[in-house]
């Protein structure tokens, strides 16, 4: 295999490993800061869902230093986006936002496939 091949089949496999979920700006921003805060850039941002919650899924949004066999994984102007191989149909589609209000202050998810949520909004199915 030529040295050309293995560039188009490393560029083929970061293709096939991305996610469909979306990290706005606002977020994007909030991460940076909170990583630079810690002192950290070795850092990522890991989003996933496991079973839980009053219905039936619940959302995990932290930093991980890991990267993990099968995990998809996307950049966002410098913040890396991991999902793990099981929970990328739960989340195709999501957006992560990040709010500062008076209402509502932190990160919040976005998610087509949530059918429905409870009234505390972490946990959907």
């Amino acid at each position: 295999m030529s040295l050309q091949d293995q560039t188009v089949t490393a560029t083929d496999a970061q293709t096939a490993s991305a996610h469909g979920v979306v990290l706005t700006d606002v977020a994007a921003s909030k991460v940076k800061s909170l990583l630079a805060q810690e002192g950290r850039d070795d850092l990522r941002l890991r989003v996933g869902v496991q079973p839980g919650g009053c219905s039936g899924l619940i959302y995990q949004l932290y930093f991980d230093e890991r990267t993990l066999d099968g995990d998809a994984v996307r950049d966002f102007d410098g913040v890396e986006v991991v999902v793990d191989r099981m929970s990328v149909p739960y989340l195709d589609g999501a957006t992560i936002d990040f709010s500062d209000t008076i209402e509502k202050q932190g990160f919040t998810i976005d998610n087509p496939n949530a059918g429905s949520s409870c009234a505390c909004g972490d946990s959907f199915s």
